[in-house]
């Protein structure tokens, strides 16, 4: 699930630009840490930071905005 959030944060230049500025993030550690937990937390963190990037993710996914949230909650553990 954290994959397909990131590809759908990554489908929007203007999104993808904020994923980077608010996460500290850069395209060298997406490219080689892409399935690490904490990026993938990085990443649901930032669609959990921002409501309605939450909900049009979760709709894109066809997940509710409460299973992107406990995705990331695993993965901060």
């Amino acid at each position: 699930m954290a994959l397909s959030a990131l590809a759908w944060v990554l489908s929007e230049p203007a999104r993808a630009e904020r994923l980077l500025s608010l996460t500290g993030l850069t395209p060298e550690v997406l490219r080689n840490n892409l399935t690490d937990r904490p990026v993938m937390a990085a990443v649901l963190e930032f669609l959990a930071n921002h409501e309605p990037d939450l909900v049009l993710a979760a709709d894109a996914l066809n997940v509710t905005p409460a299973a992107l949230i406990a995705a990331h909650e695993t993965l901060s553990r």
